[in-house]
């Protein structure tokens, strides 16, 4: 199929796709609220403070426990490699309760 057939069917594919989004309207879909709450101890609202804005209480606590060199890598791969925003200062903060909460021996 030379370029100007191929380009042609995907104006026509994308014309139609974008034809059936607006006649399909404006779909709202309403999810419950969280219920679950991170546990007390020691750094709390700084982990609500910077978790939360990403994940749900029960993905948190989902994860295996780890040591705290591994949970040091998880927050810090959140940081700099998916771009959370969690403040340099809060870093051992956030390290010490996930520990706390979810942590093993090394």
């Amino acid at each position: 199929m030379d370029k100007l057939v191929r380009r042609n069917w995907i104006g026509l594919a994308l014309g139609l796709a974008a034809s059936a989004l607006v006649q399909a309207g404006v779909v709202s879909v309403n999810l419950p609220g969280e219920t679950a709450m991170l546990k007390p101890g020691p750094g709390l609202e700084v982990a609500q403070a910077n978790c939360l804005i990403c994940h749900s209480v029960d993905y948190i606590y989902m994860q295996p426990p780890l040591t705290e060199a591994q949970w040091r890598g998880v927050v810090m791969k959140m940081k700099k490699v998916m771009g959370a925003p969690i403040p340099d200062g809060d870093v051992d903060s956030v390290v010490r309760y996930l520990v706390w909460q979810n942590g093993r021996k090394e």
